[in-house]
């Protein structure tokens, strides 16, 4: 069997199992090819550091951390995950936009851990591979760089490329992060004016051959089916084990030919049905056109008769209509002759009451009336006026005796005497007030000095200088000298002060000490203070001379009291003053309010006596107008009587008139309705439509026989109407049957539901007559070239039918062929699958492991896939038989045969590209007694069939894992505090060790601008 590639894009170190011609790959897909992965960076993905991160393939790589508390924190499900999503997992839903990717992002809300901390979170990231050949050496002569673009907004996932080694290095993980943003830039879209987007992220990078299966932990794990690690083994059926080792070992793609060949068998097999239905069809479509032919003779038969019973319609209609016409007549003479009679005595009756309905009375009537509503409106004002009155003389007679009061007070003043005396009470008062004012000032300066000559020494002084911005300090608080000493001059400072101020009081207690430079100023800010002593550098100033004898303190206190004393009872004379004062304003006040009160009752009495003799006049006005009130009351009662006798009368010959006039409009009525009759019997239209006189659509009914003489018309049209329906499916059976549009129209006319829809049948009758009489005429010739027709297409059909049924039993034959060669591959491929699984579960821990895949029928559906059963088994104990993967068992031994499964699988497909099996928390379930073998396990695998094992760890997993990997790499951060890993830590054993560091090497000198921190990169233990 020749290797070569195929449609899924294998290489040459995997076979096809079945013949298929080689087709060449569509351009720009598989752009990763062989290389393998040799590095990765994160950028803004969740918390990891911006390093590039070198990888080792075809060997266990641990990942292991140390966060703030233990292992957790460090970012390694992160990093794993990552790494997943670059290979095209599928856990991924890439063909749903691989919106869980966006996750992966840098959060601040998770990174900050309710600890305050404030970062911004990230709305995109990137995640970096580098891929190169798997051989040895560090050459990069054929690396390629994939970027992926990760965005919070869709689309979630963008893919570039580029050759060669392109990742983000600076000195910083801020300048690494807009070195990444840079880099995206300049790197040329994937697909043209686009780039790449998730549903096509296997297709162009890895030609849709699987690169990476995972097992994980963490809230992104699959819910692919065909992913044996992405969930409990017992928990996937036998078809979906099936389907994820098909995907594995290339089985999947054959399974597709195999469908697309029962495919076209189907399609063969239903064109040859169709060939033999289109035959059935057209014998049955032969015989129903003959039998069609039949029924359109019939229906010209029918459509003859319902012409005729149509014609016996108008016949009918057109006699009937004239018999009725000539009763109508008659009822029209009569009602006529009643209308004459009625108009007669109408006008009888309306001279009668034209004579009662003279307007004499009404005239006196109504002049009575205005007579009497004028007298009415006289009384009635008079009434209001003299109530008003009332009103006003009551009002200023209570005004009087408050006024009389009120004048009293003016003890006999007229106004411009007491507004005078008011005056001179107000300068009085005037008066009292600065007398008061100047008072209160010299009590205020008297407490001033009082207060001064209590403050202590210089205290004046030291203000005044203080104000002219002179610097000084009295001369007793500059000397530290006890207060007996200052009055002892036996002391040498005491004798000082003496000789040069003399004994205690003045001048010492009001000397104040200044600077030299100063004297003048302060000389010029103390003029005002006459007796002020200045001391300085320059000897002893005395300012000014005293206003009277200076005495010692005691003396000037006494007298500032003295005067204190003096001005508060000049200022309690002056407020006794004010009060007297403002006693004789407030008297003067109301003396001028009596005055003016006796000015005001002067002027009440004169209005009260004017209003008094208004309301004497009133009083005798009303006196007058009451008897002609009553006279025109009288006269207007009568006149009123006469006039409603006079209405009654009328109204009774009114009643009269109106009943004649019913009786003239009933007849009136009754006319019309009789004229409105004949005019719609329509005898002209009738006639026309009957073509011919009255007279000869009688002839014609009296011509007929005894059974259709007496029928009506409707009758003849029930008859007629019946013909046609019959005539018309003859013509037309089936309600597809396509009629010619004008008849269509007029049917579909005729047959609409609803009000009137007999009357749209008779109006549509003859046209649906004549339409279907010319399309009975023209179908005689179609059915004679009809009849030619028959016998050649009889042969031709039987033609087709032969040549579709040897298609395809053909095709039958092939697809037999094809399925039985597939399921010998099948087999062999799935117990090659079965040997590698017994041989690493009897190798590392295990009793025996096999599959179970019996042969599936193919499915009748072409559409639906081949689905074949796999059940795994092993042994659980020395001896015993195979129990099937479903029974109940422990979660650790379902992840170990899993494991195994999956490396079975992985090992059986003879080296078909590379393999990538990432597991989060590597051997969690595995005893300790286990777990260094199962690392040991994985690592053997790896590096004996090129298969990437990563492995994330716990911590108490990372000292059985360290001793057995063949690379280390530690994510480390510290601290909560910080928003981004350290730099990672990154260990090759063995001979790994070198490896690593070629790498790391390589990766940073191929890669511009590499001055920023790397990651730590160990040697060997």
């Amino acid at each position: 069997m020749t290797e070569q590639p195929d449609s899924a894009g294998r290489g040459p170190g995997q076979a096809s199992l079945v013949p298929v011609e080689a087709r060449a790959a569509a351009p720009g897909e598989n752009v990763v090819g062989d290389r393998v992965l040799i590095a990765v960076q994160a950028v803004n993905i969740s918390r990891l550091s911006t390093h590039p991160v070198p990888t080792v393939p075809g060997t266990l790589i641990v990942v292991a951390g140390a966060g703030p508390k233990d292992s957790n924190g460090a970012g390694k499900s992160s990093f794993i995950a990552m790494i997943t999503a670059l290979l095209g997992d599928e856990q991924w839903r890439f063909a749903s936009g691989a919106k869980a990717v966006s996750e992966l992002l840098f959060n601040a809300e998770l990174a900050a851990g309710g600890g305050g901390r404030t970062w911004a979170s990230a709305d995109h990231g990137y995640i970096v591979g580098v891929f190169a050949s798997a051989g040895e050496s560090d050459g990069l002569d054929d690396a390629l760089t994939v970027w992926l673009r990760v965005n919070q907004e869709a689309p979630h996932l963008e893919i570039r490329w580029t050759p060669g080694v392109c990742v983000a290095t600076a000195a910083s993980e801020a300048e690494r992060v807009t070195r990444a943003d840079h880099l995206w830039a300049t790197l040329p879209r994937s697909a043209g004016r686009r780039d790449v987007v998730a549903r096509d992220l296997t297709r162009f990078l890895y030609g849709d051959r699987v690169r990476c299966v995972s097992f994980l932990s963490t809230s992104v794990r699959s819910k692919i089916a065909t992913n044996l690690l992405s969930q409990p083994l017992n928990e996937i059926s036998p078809e979906r084990v099936f389907e994820a080792i098909a995907a594995l070992t290339g089985l999947d793609t054959e399974l597709d030919q195999e469908r697309d060949a029962r495919r076209d068998e189907h399609a063969r097999r239903v064109r040859a049905a169709r060939a033999a239905e289109l035959l059935r069809e057209f014998e049955d479509e032969s015989r129903s056109l003959l039998e069609t032919f039949d029924r359109r003779d019939r229906a010209r038969v029918r459509l003859a008769e319902s012409t005729r019973c149509w014609r016996g319609r108008l016949a009918r209609r057109l006699a009937d209509a004239a018999r009725r016409d000539e009763a109508l007549a008659a009822d029209l003479e009569r009602a006529l002759a009643e209308g004459e009679r009625a108009a007669e005595t109408i006008a009888e009756v309306r001279a009668e009451i034209a004579t009662l309905k003279d307007d004499t009375l009404d005239r006196g009537l109504a002049e009575a009336r205005r007579e009497l509503t004028a007298l009415q409106a006289r009384t009635a004002k008079l009434d209001a006026d003299r109530a008003v009155a009332e009103n006003a003389v009551d009002e200023l007679r209570g005004q009087i005796p408050g006024l009389e009061e009120q004048r009293r007070l003016a003890d006999g003043r007229d106004v411009r005497t007491a507004q005078g005396e008011l005056e001179q009470a107000r300068l009085r008062l005037n008066e009292a007030l600065k007398a008061l004012g100047v008072a209160d000032r010299e009590a205020e300066g008297a407490k001033a000095a009082l207060d001064d000559a209590e403050g202590g020494p210089a205290a004046a002084q030291l203000n005044a200088l203080a104000a002219a911005g002179v610097e000084a300090s009295g001369l007793l608080d500059a000397l530290d000298v006890a207060e007996h000493a200052r009055d002892d001059t036996g002391d040498l400072a005491g004798r000082a002060v003496a000789a040069a101020l003399g004994a205690r009081g003045w001048p010492r207690e009001h000397a104040v000490v200044v600077d030299a430079a100063d004297l003048a100023s302060a000389a010029r800010a103390l003029d005002a203070l006459p007796g002020s002593v200045l001391v300085s550098a320059a000897g002893v100033t005395v300012v000014g001379a005293f206003e009277a004898v200076t005495t010692g303190r005691e003396a000037r206190i006494k007298a500032a009291e003295l005067r204190l004393h003096r001005a508060r009872d000049a200022q309690e004379a002056a407020a006794e003053a004010v009060r007297a004062a403002e006693d004789g304003v407030a008297e003067a006040g109301r003396r001028l309010e009596g005055a003016r009160a006796a000015v005001r009752l002067a002027d009440v009495e004169r209005r009260l006596a004017e209003r008094r003799e208004a309301l004497t006049g009133l009083t005798e006005a009303l006196a007058e107008t009451g008897p002609k009130v009553g006279d025109a009351e009288r006269r207007a009662g009568a006149l009123d009587f006469r006039a409603r006798t006079r209405n009654m009368e009328i109204e009774r010959l009114e009643g009269r008139r109106a009943g004649h006039e019913a009786e003239r409009d009933r007849a009136a009525e009754r006319a019309a309705t009789v004229t409105a009759e004949r005019r719609a019997l329509g005898i002209e239209a009738l006639a026309a439509e009957w073509g011919g006189t009255v007279e000869g659509a009688r002839e014609w009914l009296t011509a007929l026989g005894e059974q259709e003489s007496p029928l009506t018309a409707e009758e003849w049209w029930r008859a007629a109407e019946r013909r046609l329906d019959e005539a018309l499916r003859d013509t037309f059976p089936g309600e597809d049957d396509e009629m010619p549009e004008e008849l269509a129209f007029l049917v579909r006319q005729r047959t609409e539901p609803g009000a009137g829809r007999t009357a749209r049948e008779q109006a549509t009758f003859p046209g649906v007559c004549a339409a279907l009489a010319s399309y009975l005429r023209g179908q005689e010739e179609y059915e004679r070239h009809q009849r030619r027709q028959i016998e050649s297409q009889l042969a031709t059909r039987q033609r087709d039918l032969a040549a579709a049924a040897k298609g395809a039993e053909e095709a039958a034959q092939s697809t037999t062929v094809h399925r039985a060669a597939l399921s010998a591959a099948i087999r062999a491929r799935l117990t090659r699958v079965a040997e590698e699984f017994d041989r690493l579960d009897t190798s590392y821990g295990g009793y025996g492991a096999t599959l179970e895949f019996p042969v599936p029928p193919a499915p009748a559906d072409p559409e639906q896939r081949w689905a074949w059963r796999v059940t795994p088994k092993w042994r659980r104990g020395e001896g015993q038989g195979f129990v099937p993967y479903n029974r109940r068992a422990n979660t650790a031994l379902m992840d170990e045969k899993a494991v195994k499964l999956v490396c079975a699988a992985a090992i059986a497909s003879s080296g078909g590209g590379h393999l990538c099996l990432v597991l989060d928390e590597l051997g969690r379930n595995l005893g300790k007694e286990h777990r260094r073998e199962a690392v040991a396990l994985f690592r053997k695998i790896g590096e004996t069939y090129g298969i990437t094992v990563i492995g994330a760890l716990q911590d108490d997993m990372e000292p059985y894992a360290v001793d057995a990997c063949g690379q280390y790499i530690k994510l480390r951060r510290s601290s909560d505090a910080m928003p981004y890993n350290e730099p990672p830590v990154i260990v090759g054993h063995d001979n790994h060790a070198e490896r690593v560091r070629a790498l790391a090497t390589a990766v940073a000198r191929r890669t511009p601008e590499t001055d920023g921190a790397e990651p730590a990169v160990g040697d060997e233990r």
